[in-house]
């Protein structure tokens, strides 16, 4: 890689973006052209997070577009949403690249985002070219896209444990349910009561029961792979932990007659050519501390022969294999790289 790619990470001050920035300073095909950072532009990004400081000398900058334009050829939106939709159209006009990790491009339907995020969309012929960002199931598709809708954690650990079942028609998809647990960070780095030490230590609560926004995306997806309208159960978790997903899947079997070798064969096949998923040996179950700071997903499952349902667990670390590190996977699948350049695939244990 004797010449590098112009990368820029716009929102590059949230828990996204420094994802971004410290993956990327690792990653031996780019280079940091920009960080733009609205409330923080003139601070350098090292006094943000000293951590860095040793690693990058850069300051943080205001948004503009022909600035970002005339440095970047690759550009990662890790925005809040309902701001990407008003960056990309100009930044794809000037021939860059965009990853957005909000939800501004996942779906098909703009009428679906503005029912459940509101805004106003200008953006038609745009969205319609975006890719959504899963690798594991868009992978051709990423290696031509303009535009890159990169998913949500939730949906991220949901589909990679239903799309085998679904693609295979292997369940009734009217009887999936989904219990979603997520660490703290999953709620960004803006100021939250319920993300506050003392609200979230030592206790576990669902929110957003039946309403979670992350629901529509599941659902398109699932839609897509099982070939009729799919609507999910979904329920969220915030669990007292920095980081980390862990998703349990269940789901009523076609055939009461499949086994857990069965299923286990049938998933290792269908991730056969995935390296981000791993799927584990029978009676082995995934821990949300296996996928801290890696791009890897985990999977086990169990087929429960008394209820004729099978139940798929899977593991993530919500800001990596979740947001950043999938956007960088997508990066280098567009780039023609290996999707797994740059990206760390073991952690840190205990």
């Amino acid at each position: 890689m004797p010449e590098k790619l112009q990368v820029g990470i716009v929102g590059a001050s949230g828990y996204g973006g420094v994802q971004l920035v410290r993956l990327l300073l690792d990653h031996p095909g780019v280079e940091i052209a920009f960080l733009g950072a609205h409330q923080n532009a003139g601070t350098p990004f090292g006094e943000l997070y000293p951590q860095l400081a040793h690693r990058i000398d850069q300051v943080c900058e205001a948004i503009d577009i022909e600035q970002i334009a005339g440095r970047c050829e690759v550009v990662f939106l890790a925005t809040p949403n309902g701001v990407a939709y008003t960056l990309a159209p100009p930044l794809l006009e000037r021939g860059c690249r965009v990853f957005d990790l909000s939800a501004d491009y996942r779906f098909v339907n703009l009428a679906t985002y503005q029912t459940w995020y509101g805004g106003e969309r200008q953006d038609t012929a745009v969205a319609r070219e975006a890719v959504y960002g899963l690798p594991e199931l868009y992978r051709e598709r990423l290696r031509t896209a303009r535009l890159v809708g990169c998913p949500g954690c939730y949906p991220t650990a949901s589909l990679l444990a239903a799309a085998p079942l679904l693609k295979q028609g292997l369940i009734d998809p009217r009887s999936l349910i989904i219990d979603a647990k997520s660490g703290v960070s999953g709620a960004g780095r803006t100021l939250k009561t319920s993300s506050l030490f003392a609200e979230a230590d030592s206790s576990v609560a669902a929110y957003n029961v039946a309403r979670h926004r992350h629901i529509p995306e599941i659902e398109q997806i699932c839609s897509e792979l099982a070939g009729t309208e799919v609507q999910v159960q979904f329920t969220p978790h915030l669990i007292p932990m920095a980081r980390g997903m862990l998703v349990t899947l269940y789901a009523q079997l076609r055939d009461p007659g499949l086994v857990s070798e069965d299923m286990l064969t049938i998933y290792a096949a269908f991730y056969r050519q995935s390296p981000a998923v791993q799927i584990l040996a029978s009676g082995v179950y995934p821990q949300t501390k296996w996928a801290s700071g890696t791009n890897t997903c985990f999977i086990g499952l169990e087929v429960d022969p008394r209820t004729e349902r099978v139940v798929v667990l899977s593991a993530v670390d919500n800001l990596v294999k979740g947001q950043s590190g999938q956007a960088i996977q997508a990066m280098n699948l567009n780039q023609g790289w290996e999707e797994m350049l740059g990206l760390p695939a073991v952690g840190f244990y205990p």
